[in-house]
Formats: C-alpha cells, sequence, structure tokens
C-alpha cells in the first residue's frame, strides 16, 4: 500500500462489455470508500483487442508496469471475435498476466444467490456453494502459441511441475481451511485423469503429500468425467474443487450455468505477490453499448478482491467491506431484481443502482 494508505486498484476495462460492467463496480467501491475507513486509489489502462488493433500489442509495457506496482487488479473481460493474432488465437491478456505474474491459482467461486434461478432441481432447497480452483499457469495451456501443427497432424504438450502443483495445493488446503472456519464443509476433492494419464496420476501424487499437512480438510479425489456429471447432479455435495488448468476452465464455466449463467460468476487470478479480479463472462459485443450487460460477476469479482487484500494486508475492514458487497447483491436479488440475462426487464444501471442502495 502507498503512504496515505490508500489501496492502489489498477483498472484495465477490456473490451466490449468490459468498460459497462467495470463502471458499476467502481461505484461500489466508491460507495464502500464513502462508509468505511478503506481508501482506494484507481488507476485506469488500456489492455485487450482494441488496443492490439490500434498498437500490434494486447497491452503496452506501461499497463504491465502499472500492474507490478498495484496493490491488485481489477479486469474486465478482454478479447473479441473478430480480431484475432495472426495464428487466429484471440486476444487474451488475461491469460497473459497469468504467465508474467505467475498467478497459479485460479479461483472460481460459484454461490447460488437467493432469487436467481438454477437449472437444477432441488438447488433453490438445497443451495450451490462452491469453489472451482483452476491451476492457471501450466496444464494444457502451457502449450498455447506453442503448438505443433503439418499437414497431416496437430500436438499440444500438457505440462504439470511439482512446484506449480504444490504451490496450488498448499493454496487450496489453506482456502478450504477458511471456509471450514466460516462454517463450510471444510473439503477438498482433486479433479483429475490419473486412470489414463501419467501427467495426472503425478499430480494427484503430490496432492495426496500435501493432504498429509492438512489433516483437518477431508480430502478426495474425483475423476473428470465423474466430477461433471455429479455437478449437474447434485452441486450441493461440493465444496472446493482444485484440477488442472484445461479442465478447470470447463468445469468454472460448467460451475456458472448452475447459478444463473455467466453473468453472476465472480473470479480471481491469485499468485504469490499479485492477483487480477474479473468477471467470468466474455465481451459480449452483440449487446455491447446497449445497456443490457449484467454486472454482477464484476460487482461480485471486487468482493473477492477485497476478501484477499484482507488477507494479503491484514486488512479487517476490507474483509467486512466484501461482505457488505456480498449481502447487498443477495438482497437486491432476493428483492426481485431480474437480468435481462435471464429473460428479466433489468440492466446495467438497474443492477448498479440497486446495489448501491443496498449497500
Amino acid at each position: 500500500m502507498s503512504a496515505n494508505n490508500a489501496l492502489h486498484i489498477a483498472v484495465l476495462g477490456g473490451d466490449g462489455i468490459g468498460p459497462e460492467v467495470m463502471a458499476p463496480a467502481l461505484e461500489v467501491l466508491r460507495r464502500i470508500e464513502a462508509t468505511t475507513d478503506l481508501k482506494f486509489r484507481f488507476t485506469e489502462a488500456p489492455a485487450g483487442a482494441n488496443h492490439y488493433r490500434e498498437t500490434g500489442k494486447s497491452m503496452p509495457e506501461s499497463t504491465i508496469r502499472l500492474c507490478d506496482e498495484a496493490d491488485a487488479i481489477l479486469l474486465g473481460a478482454c478479447g473479441l471475435p473478430s480480431v484475432r493474432y495472426p495464428d487466429n488465437t484471440e486476444i487474451a491478456p488475461q491469460i497473459e498476466l497469468r504467465v508474467h505474474f505467475d498467478l497459479y491459482a485460479g479461483v472460481r467461486p460459484a454461490r447460488l444467490i437467493p432469487g436467481v434461478p438454477s437449472p437444477i432441481v432441488g438447488a433453490d432447497a438445497r443451495g450451490i456453494d462452491l469453489i472451482v480452483i483452476r491451476e492457471s499457469t501450466e496444464g494444457l495451456f502451457a502449450s498455447m502459441g506453442k503448438g505443433v501443427v503439418t499437414d497431416s497432424e496437430a500436438r499440444e504438450t500438457l505440462v504439470i511441475t511439482r512446484k506449480t502443483s504444490e504451490r496450488l495445493f498448499e493454496f487450496s488446503f489453506r482456502l478450504a481451511e477458511r471456509r471450514k472456519a466460516r462454517g463450510k464443509p471444510g473439503q477438498l476433492s482433486c479433479v483429475d485423469k490419473a486412470n489414463v494419464f501419467k501427467a495426472f496420476a503425478f499430480f494427484r501424487g503430490i496432492f495426496d503429500e500435501a493432504a498429509k499437512n492438512h489433516p483437518g480438510v477431508k480430502a478426495d479425489h474425483m475423476y473428470i468425467d465423474a466430477c461433471s456429471a455429479l455437478l449437474v447432479k447434485r452441486p450441493w455435495d461440493f465444496d472446493v474443487l482444485v484440477t488442472e488448468n484445461m479442465f478447470g476452465d470447463i468445469l468454472s464455466d460448467l460451475a456458472a450455468g448452475l447459478i444463473g449463467g455467466m453473468g453472476m460468476a465472480p473470479s480471481a487470478d491469485i499468485g504469490d505477490r499479485h492477483a487480477v479480479f474479473q468477471p467470468c463472462h466474455g465481451t459480449a459485443p452483440d449487446i455491447m453499448g446497449q445497456g443490457k450487460a449484467n454486472p454482477t460477476g464484476m460487482i461480485l469479482s471486487t468482493a473477492m478482491m477485497l476478501d484477499w487484500l484482507a488477507d494479503k494486508h491484514g486488512i479487517e475492514g476490507a474483509a467486512e467491506a466484501g461482505e457488505r458487497i456480498e449481502r447487498a447483491v443477495d438482497k437486491v436479488y432476493a428483492d426481485g431484481i431480474k437480468p435481462m440475462e435471464f429473460g428479466g426487464r433489468n440492466g446495467t444501471a438497474d443492477i448498479a443502482k440497486a446495489v448501491i442502495a443496498a449497500l
């Protein structure tokens, strides 16, 4: 933190609806600032497909320096279907930031908020409150930009290292312990395909080693296919899941679908020193500029940011502020707000106004 104790937040609005959902999230934080002892300093910087189209780079060096110096990073959705690298892959600063700052723990909460429809029968009564932790720097994504393609075949290489896996599992067990202290089950499931691939057997073995150091957490294993089936049958049986990058990419979107959709889903990519907070949804260029975007995922990402800052800096008030944001979101949905994402009539401004009023 800076000398005046203001938390310095790097703000990367991104593309499409990214800036549209970022604006109300910052309004929420300003409301927190006005009603607590917390102080924020926001610095905006470019990143994404629009910047690439203008300059040939997804982010300037000044953005990377800003992210390095800031206490935390807020990131809007990035990328546009019509803007691609020469190899036809999308512009993805979010992935580049994970690699650059070694943000190995992708935290994807899935909590069903009162009043939000779930496609799962019984979820409204049983509840859904789980977290997918996705390793975010290696796995199959380690091959990004490095795959080999010939006329007859294409190959990508999955990478799992002991160093990253040990840190990932330590992070995951500690998170499960923190949840247990807050009344959650305190269960951590390693999701893999260890019955087929040596790399996942290696992954599982490191998980089992870590489990011995955390006897207070109930540790178990699941194969990715069985886990996917059970998530859509009995999601209330899950607490925390930890898995490889590609598996986590898929499971986290599945989990978002269980709680109403991508607009409801926050996320964080966390390393030893830095962390990025962003909604799980994409840039949705089809609704850009129409005021239809659901800002809830971005607002809940700010709550995750405050909880992380509280843990990192020991700021008790930050954790409480994050909980206030979550309670405010719960209240507005319980009171009947219905985003256009669910076929309702409430757009970006309606949702933002209601959350700020509930604070």
